[in-house]
């Protein structure tokens, strides 16, 4: 699997302390950079990665290591993230990540993960690397790509959260640039990040879990899965259906809850434009809090600010900017913001989730004042809210949650003009809309009921029918 390495330090490596780290291998081994100088690359004699380490990374925003990584040696004192991984292809290759890591804390204060690392029990003795050859690397590789085929771009990964981090956004990105999938092969104790679920958006990208009983399944579908042709692919019986992976099915209730909030807003590209609002607002109304922290990948690294989201949306145009958005520890929430320009303007997508223990009851009601306001200050567009029973940590675990049963929709007035007012207005529903914002140009909120019945799925089929006119 996996031979990941993190030093979670508490002061800044610095050129020399990465440097000491790096002589973990011994003067033998060659050091090259990759990915523009993001990342320094260990090398045989022939110059093929042996360890490839990201440029460090200050964590500014408490908890996220801990949310990431579990709880187990991490506290707020460590505040530099330094990823090493390992070839998978080279037996002696964790043993130099792990006393890499071990050297930037033995200098600079802090914790090595995960704490038993091969190599990181005996930093100051440098690792023997006679004999220790990698596998060419096919050109198509990315540093976090296990198995590349002319089909798919494999990545093992063993964390207790398996994030969208840098490595892996990069190695999404590349996958799909050379017209090939992703898939995520993880040991079944594993989990997804919100982030990372939703980019697994479905086959041929998969989330690979491997089981002791069936040998592989898909940790979003419950498919058994076998290799065959370059990638990972569902299995079938002889009557030609696929077999569900019994470790899937097997899932106890937990009266957890997460609220799940998507919508979008448009405005215009004026000069005084500050992005993140519509964020704030609803994390505000749904969280009782605001946002602590953000970046474009996890861990998300920089503090709260809407003007800075603003400057890297301006920075990238018209190129699209993704970032994720977390919450604290208190009241878990995490969204992911989309910031991109289309011919009616600056477009933001956002999906909020956030997270409730059991015996808390989420604030449905809350909701179409929600709208109400996202209607009147921040150009609302569309809005669908759902609840579902799921982890409160916001987590996907690899079996069988329920899925979202929604509960409100909300359109802003361009949607209405362009459904139909008179159409808008009268749906056939139960239950009356709320009318937002003004009586000559309105939105509307629809209740669907209370995201606890299936019956909220029909409601909102036959909403959708009848606003696009179809029988």
């Amino acid at each position: 699997m996996t031979k990941d390495v993190i030093a979670l330090t508490e002061r800044m490596p610095d050129a020399w302390s990465v440097l000491a780290g790096l002589l973990a291998g011994g003067p033998d081994l060659h050091v090259r950079s990759a990915a523009e100088g993001a990342v320094v690359q260990l090398c045989d004699a022939e110059g093929r990665p042996l360890v490839s380490i990201e440029a460090p990374l200050q964590l500014h925003v408490p908890g996220e290591a801990r949310r990431l990584l579990g709880a187990t040696g991490i506290d707020g004192t460590q505040q530099w993230w330094t990823e090493a991984r390992a070839s998978t292809a080279v037996p002696g290759a964790e043993r130099l990540a792990g006393a890499f890591a071990a050297r930037l804390t033995a200098l600079l204060g802090g914790t090595v993960w995960p704490p038993d690392a091969p190599g990181a029990d005996d930093p100051s003795h440098p690792v023997d690397t006679s004999g220790i050859t990698a596998v060419p690397t096919p050109a198509a590789a990315q540093p976090a790509v296990d198995v590349l085929t002319d089909k798919v771009a494999v990545v093992l990964q063993d964390r207790p959260v398996i994030a969208m981090t840098g490595w892996l956004s990069e190695a999404l990105r590349a996958a799909l640039q050379s017209e090939r999938a992703l898939q995520i092969v993880t040991p079944r104790h594993c989990r997804l990040s919100l982030p990372t679920g939703t980019a697994l958006t479905g086959p041929p990208t998969r989330w690979v879990v491997q089981d002791p009983d069936c040998g592989y399944y898909d940790g979003l579908t419950g498919a058994v899965l076998r290799w065959r042709d370059g990638a990972f692919r569902t299995a079938e019986d002889s009557d030609g259906h696929t077999p569900l992976a019994s470790a899937f099915a097997n899932a106890a209730r937990t009266g957890e809850r997460q609220l799940l909030l998507r919508f979008r807003t448009v405005h215009q590209p004026e000069a005084h434009l500050v992005l993140g609002g519509a964020l704030e607002a609803a994390w505000q109304s749904l969280a009782g809090e605001l946002p602590t922290g953000w970046g474009t990948a996890e861990p998300a690294n920089l503090p709260w600010s809407r003007r800075h989201l603003t400057d890297l949306a301006y920075e990238r145009a018209p190129r699209p900017t993704w970032t994720v958005v977390v919450g604290s520890a208190d009241r878990p929430a995490l969204a992911t913001l989309r910031v991109l320009r289309t011919p009616e303007g600056v477009e933001e997508d956002v999906t909020l989730a956030v997270g409730f223990r059991d015996g808390e009851k989420p604030p449905v009601s809350a909701v179409a004042d929600l709208a109400a306001e996202l209607t009147a200050r921040h150009n609302l567009r569309t809005l669908l809210a759902q609840l579902r029973e799921a982890r409160a940590d916001l987590t996907v675990p690899p079996h069988f949650e329920r899925p979202p049963v929604p509960f409100g929709y909300a359109l802003g007035p361009t949607e209405v003009a362009e459904a139909g007012p008179a159409i808008a207005a009268r749906p056939p529903l139960t239950t009356s809309p709320v009318r937002l914002g003004a009586a000559t140009r309105p939105g509307y909120y629809y209740p669907l009921g209370d995201g606890e019945s299936v019956e909220g799925w029909s409601a909102f089929e036959t909403l959708l029918r009848h606003l696009r006119g179809t029988p």
